[in-house]
């Protein structure tokens, strides 16, 4: 699959994911210190998956109706960040494409998916 992981992403996320075989743009990489709003908008133009875990998403995406590809928000606590890797595995081998279009909330023991609510982009 295919993922933007946003500046505030655990970058392990970032090594684990790509080790496992999937393609992961770095915001880090490719446009470091862009606004929220520019980061979503590569991520839909390239149809890549926002890794975050900055809140601010939730409220552009469903506040202020940016279109997005989808967003996984990740909120673990430090004492619990050692299984995040397998928890966002875990995920992805669960649910895979079935995330686009879809804002998926992630904390220790438990998921909330929710759709988007312009999926697909530019469909009336």
């Amino acid at each position: 699959m295919r993922f933007l992981a946003d500046e505030s992403c655990d970058f392990s996320i970032v090594r684990g994911l790509r080790a496992s075989g999937h393609d992961v743009l770095a915001v880090s990489d490719v446009l470091r210190g862009a606004p929220d709003e520019s980061v979503i908008e590569l991520a839909l133009a390239e149809k890549r998956l926002l890794l975050t875990e900055d809140k601010d998403f939730g409220q552009l995406v469903f506040a202020a109706s940016a279109n997005a590809s989808g967003v996984i928000l990740i909120r673990f606590p430090q004492s619990s960040r050692s299984a995040l890797l397998q928890v966002v595995l875990d995920l992805i081998r669960e649910r895979g494409d079935s995330l686009h279009g879809c804002f998926v909330v992630v904390v220790p023991g438990r998921l909330r998916i929710s759709r988007l609510p312009d999926w697909p982009p530019g469909v009336a």
